[in-house]
């Protein structure tokens, strides 16, 4: 029981050891073996070498059967899409080939190759990327499909296993994910070549095909780190106007029995690496001397071994810019008219810090001002750009004055009037708004406004700047005149003229100035003794032109009623007129026949006029009586009528 006990555990030891993954922890050094298959735009790449694998190339630019191979840099629609679409694992490699396994139905080695110097006494890494390229969802989905199961195996050329490494089975997913599997191992004394095997322990079928890509074979050591001295990281930055001292620190746990280091340098972006001389410790100290980018490393191995590629480690990559001197880009929009904005402009930064005239400062990157005469000068900027590199620039800034421009003084017109406008000071006037003026392009215009405006010109000197005035014109409104409507009065009555007048600045008076009282007013009163014409004369206080209107009074000497008239149509008397009831315009004249029939009625301020007729028929010869009512409180006036024919 005790044999049987101790069995179980050394398989399970044993066991532990093939499926545990065992990459390694520490730094590892420049690859030895590094294959990533090439690189093309077509399919198939160019076959193995018949020392590599035992299986068949395919060189068709489609997908394998069972047994072949393929290198190709991607895989669609294979065998009725029951694999994945996939592309090589190389980063940065569109075009990178993979090789592309279709396993046999026959389990077996696939991969083999022998790697060669290498140290003794020296611990190594092996590992590659595997992807299972069937979906999940083909052969009827998970335990029915083949899994692939890989076994790593680094040999030495006798045939002694030094290390191995499964990876188990690997199963289908929805969509393709690369894995990197490996394993580490340490060469014995005197050994400086070992052979890679990579076997597939499951059996071909519906399942088990796999992609391979980016086999590494490379030194694994201590854990090795670098960086800045001072704030710890992989990165120095600088300026070139402001270079100073660097140090480099690396630090390594415990491993070497016997370390030896040497500190690198790559001007090309890590394409090659050249040793420092003298830089053996793990402090770096140095000055950068120019801008660029220079990229330093330490490498690492046991004594003896630091000038074998294949025997050292190396550290992470301490990057050391030195930035240029930043161009600050400073500009303006110099020369300036006054009272215009002033632009100014610098490249795109992390910081700005402007100082100019009139105390002026701003911490924009294209900061603008109001352009005066104080502003002219030089503005003066300390530029950082986004790398914090600094530097400083001006620009001087014209500021030009405006032109003096003189729209002439103001002036005043009649309503329909001209008058010629005169700008002066500067070239290509111009002239608003455009009313009333014969021409808005010229310093002269003729201005003829109906109603008083201001007229702005603007013009331009040499500099281009532009100046402007105002001038006004102001329109006088001209005199009108109404006297009013003609009057009757009797002899001796007393009647009020209504005029009306309207314009600027305006004074009246009446003509003539006899029987008539406030002659200065619109409303004077009046009592000529006979008929008489008043003229209303309306004067503008600007001489614009006068304007008259006349009223006619009609002076009746008394009220004179006709006692009879002969409508007999003979063109003499034929009509009883009592034109002089104008001057009572509310009275009212009745006329009634010998049977007390009303047969005519007026008011007086229609000019009473009969005819003689009633209801269209001429009333027959003979006396009528009239009823007139004056409508002033008098008593009402009666008499006889007579028609005779």
């Amino acid at each position: 029981m005790k044999r049987l006990f101790l069995l179980c555990i050394l398989i399970a030891f044993f066991s532990s050891q093939i499926f545990a993954q065992q990459l390694c922890s520490g730094s590892l050094g420049d690859p030895v073996v590094n294959i990533t298959f090439g690189s093309g735009a077509t399919n198939p790449g160019p076959a193995l070498d018949p020392s590599v694998t035992f299986y068949t190339f395919w060189g068709n630019n489609s997908c394998p059967n069972d047994g072949l191979y393929t290198i190709s840099n991607s895989i669609v629609s294979c065998f009725g899409d029951s694999w994945h679409t996939l592309t090589n694992h190389t980063p940065n490699d569109p075009n990178g080939y993979m090789m592309v396994v279709n396993a046999s139905l026959q389990h077996g080695d696939f991969y083999k190759q022998t790697v060669t110097g290498l140290c003794g006494n020296t611990t190594y890494e092996f590992a590659a990327w595997v992807v299972n390229i069937l979906r999940q969802s083909a052969c009827g989905g998970p335990g029915s499909q083949q899994e692939p199961n890989l076994t790593f195996s680094i040999e030495t050329t006798t045939g002694t296993v030094l290390s191995t490494y499964s990876t188990g089975k690997i199963p289908s997913t929805t969509s393709p994910v690369w894995k990197q599997y490996g394993l580490f191992f340490q060469t014995p004394a005197n050994v400086s070549q070992v052979v890679i095997r990579m076997t597939n322990n499951a059996d071909g079928g519906c399942g088990n095909d796999i992609a391979l890509d980016d086999i590494t074979f490379r030194a694994c050591g201590p854990m090795l780190n670098a960086g800045d001295a001072t704030t710890h990281t992989p990165s120095v930055n600088q300026c070139e106007n402001a270079l100073a001292p660097v140090q480099l620190q690396a630090t390594v746990t415990s491993g070497y029995s016997n370390p030896t280091y040497q500190w690198q340098k790559s001007a090309d972006n890590g394409a090659t690496w050249s040793d420092i001389p003298g830089a053996t410790t793990t402090t770096l100290n140095f000055t950068p001397t120019g801008k660029g980018v220079v990229l330093y490393r330490i490498v690492s191995a046991e004594l003896g071994n630091i000038n074998s590629t294949a025997c050292r480690i190396v550290s992470n990559v301490v990057t050391v810019t030195v930035n240029a001197i930043p161009p600050t880009g400073i500009g303006s929009n110099s020369p300036v008219c006054d009272n215009n904005t002033i632009k100014l402009s610098a490249n795109a930064g992390k910081a700005f810090a402007w100082a100019g005239p009139n105390s002026f400062t701003s911490t924009d990157q294209n900061p603008t001002l109001t352009a005066h005469t104080v502003s002219a000068g030089t503005y003066k900027l300390t530029y950082t750009d986004n790398n914090s590199c600094t530097n400083t620039g001006s620009v001087d800034v014209v500021v030009n004055p405006l032109p003096v421009i003189n729209a002439g003084q103001d002036v005043a017109i009649c309503n329909g009037e001209s008058t010629n406008l005169q700008a002066s000071g500067g070239a290509n006037y111009v002239w608003s708004p455009p009313t009333a003026l014969s021409n808005t392009g010229v310093a002269n215009p003729v201005a003829s406004p109906t109603q008083t405006i201001t007229y702005r010109v603007s013009a331009s000197d040499a500099n281009g700047c532009i100046g402007s005035d105002d001038v006004i014109v102001t329109v006088w409104k001209n005199p009108t005149a109404n006297a009013g409507p003609d009057r009757k009065i009797l002899q001796g009555q007393f009647i009020t003229l209504n005029g009306q007048a309207s314009g600027d600045d305006i004074s009246y008076s009446w003509q003539p100035a006899t029987d008539i009282s406030g002659e200065s007013t619109l409303q004077p009163t009046v009592n000529p003794a006979k008929d008489v014409s008043y003229t209303l004369v309306v004067t503008s206080a600007h001489n614009c032109p006068t304007a008259t209107d006349d009223v006619f009074v009609k002076v009746f000497k008394k009220l004179l009623i006709p006692n009879a008239f002969s409508p007999n149509n003979d063109g003499a008397n034929d009509y009883w007129r009592l034109e002089s009831l104008q001057v009572y315009p509310t009275s009212t004249v009745k006329v009634y026949n010998r049977f007390g029939q009303c047969v005519y009625s007026a008011i007086g301020a229609e000019s009473p006029v009969w005819d003689g007729k009633y209801q269209g028929n001429l009333c027959p010869m003979g006396g009528y009586s009239y009823v007139i009512d004056l409508k002033n409180g008098t008593p009402i006036l009666t008499g006889m009528l007579f028609i005779v024919l």
